[in-house]
């Protein structure tokens, strides 16, 4: 027994679905889920393949392909990696020329293969099949619903609250029947839907998720990020609107709606923290906005420092951008070890700490005898910015100034992200410098909402663009349900 642990649970993981430890060291938000999709080429599995390791990032759970050759489906799913659950010999079975895939985090539904999508049903008009990178906020009171009329749930996913709606439709055609059940949802989300030979693309009317459009040749291609596109050797074509269904089949592509567009409010922490810095959302590259990000915070909070370092990954362009800004070295004083494999936080504080020291190191060369500037993209619990603070003061920093490129995180998401309760929010519970002391800082500033939003831009005026930042203010682009909200620890007093 390791201090009263099972060993053998301990050995094999199974802690990594067991919800007391965290597989992930870093206090960070968890991913939402990535959906790609592939209409009209002969090798439709394999660019799906490629597609969910681009996007492994959004979603390291489990990973799911499903083919279509006109007549058949074929799928599988598994839990982990893409790379660990498509062995050659099952990429061989999914043969077809449309394919749907998935890469997913649970942020509603337990962890476990059920659950893992795309999610295939069969119904009165033949097979369907659904993946979804979101969170539909209503599905608790439509799945009660649907439940009192009769309908038996065979996963605890929010996704197959979808099929049911399809399937009890009054429509026969699959487009008006996904229509009809699409004006039932409220919440966030891009769902790919494929039959034996229709493929089916929509998003949420205020277009929280990010969902974009390419080319391969004469195939269209469906991802959550730009950068999957990349991979594949497609060609961006268009970011999908809010309130839009694409429809693919033997007459060709077609655009409709199935919702008038809301005001846009495309989720500000992909742009933070979720999407990969080599993609682009709404035309905007990220990497570009983080970058601007960082020289807003030099110019709000500025410093007198020798070095400037980012957290790896994701608060790397930031740190660029402030060092930039102020004409102080940016360094490398934080490296991140990508050899650790999906660990979980163990028991003790002694082996939690050194579980910290596996994942990230600091270069005591770089920081020793320096006052430093620590950028980081946010902060959740405020545990894991005091560990890398008290971690560069041990590799010899002088002081340590936290500077945030994005508001304090004070409020759930109920859109596909995982966040903590509002009460295990330090945003939430503490004044910032209450944070600062926690986090045993010199200083530390947040960005502010207003630098965030001129740091990412605008672009797409067509669509009244703008960023969903309920997090940081509580200005909900839905409503949000009682139920939803109790799962959060949310006072259900208002329902905006």
């Amino acid at each position: 027994m390791l201090h009263g642990i099972n060993e053998s649970k301990f050995w094999t993981g199974a802690f990594y679905n067991e919800g007391s430890f965290s597989e992930d060291f870093f206090d960070k938000l968890k991913e939402e889920c990535g959906v790609f999709g592939v209409y009209g080429h002969s090798e439709a599995a394999s660019l799906c393949y490629y597609g969910l390791h681009a996007l492994q990032h959004r979603g390291q759970e489990s990973a799911g392909i499903c083919t279509s050759n006109g007549a058949d489906f074929s799928y599988h799913r598994g839990m982990g990696l893409a790379k660990e659950v498509f062995s050659p010999e099952v990429m061989k079975n999914l043969t077809g020329h449309n394919a749907i895939a998935h890469v997913r985090y649970s942020t509603s539904g337990e962890s476990k293969l059920a659950n893992a999508q795309p999610l295939v049903f069969k119904y009165r008009e033949g097979d369907l099949a659904i993946a979804t990178n979101g969170n539909i906020v209503n599905a608790p009171e439509i799945k009660k619903r649907l439940e009192r009329m009769g309908s038996i749930f065979q996963t605890s996913s929010d996704t197959e609250v979808l099929a049911h709606l399809i399937a009890r439709s009054e429509h026969d055609n699959i487009v008006d029947a996904v229509k009809d059940a699409l004006n039932q949802l409220v919440g966030g989300y891009a769902f790919l839907i494929t039959t034996k030979d229709k493929m089916i693309a929509a998003l949420d009317p205020n277009g929280l998720r990010p969902f974009v459009m390419g080319k391969l040749g004469d195939s269209y291609l469906f991802a959550s990020e730009t950068c999957a596109f990349d991979t594949v050797g497609g060609t961006y074509i268009r970011d999908i609107a809010p309130g839009e269904i694409i429809v693919l089949d033997e007459q060709g592509l077609r655009s409709e709606r199935f919702a008038v567009a809301e005001k846009k409010a495309v989720c500000s922490m992909e742009y933070i923290y979720f999407a990969r810095p080599d993609s682009d959302i709404d035309e905007i590259n990220v990497h570009t906005a983080r970058k601007r990000m960082g020289r807003q915070l030099a110019m709000e909070a500025f410093v007198d420092a020798d070095v400037v370092t980012g957290v790896p990954d994701s608060s790397i362009s930031a740190a660029i951008g402030f060092a930039e800004q102020t004409g102080i070295p940016y360094e490398l004083g934080l490296i991140k070890n990508r050899y650790t494999g999906r660990t979980f936080i163990l028991p003790s504080q002694e082996l939690r700490e050194q579980g910290v020291k596996m994942k990230l190191s600091a270069v005591r060369k770089v920081v020793e005898g320096k006052r430093v500037v620590m950028i980081d993209d946010s902060i959740v619990r405020g545990t894991t910015s005091l560990r890398i603070v008290n971690m560069l003061r041990e590799a010899g920093a002088t002081e340590v100034h936290v500077r945030i490129s994005s508001p304090p995180f004070m409020n759930s998401c109920f859109y596909g992200i995982d966040t903590p309760s509002k009460t295990e929010l330090i945003a939430a519970m503490n004044s910032v410098e209450e944070i600062r002391q926690k986090i045993n800082a010199d200083s530390l500033y947040f960005l502010s909402k207003n630098g965030l939003q001129e740091s990412i831009g605008s672009v797409s005026a067509e669509y009244n663009r703008g960023l969903c930042t309920a997090c940081f203010d509580h200005d909900y682009p839905t409503d949000i349900s009682g139920s939803a909200k109790a799962a959060k620890g949310e006072k259900v007093t208002n329902n905006k």
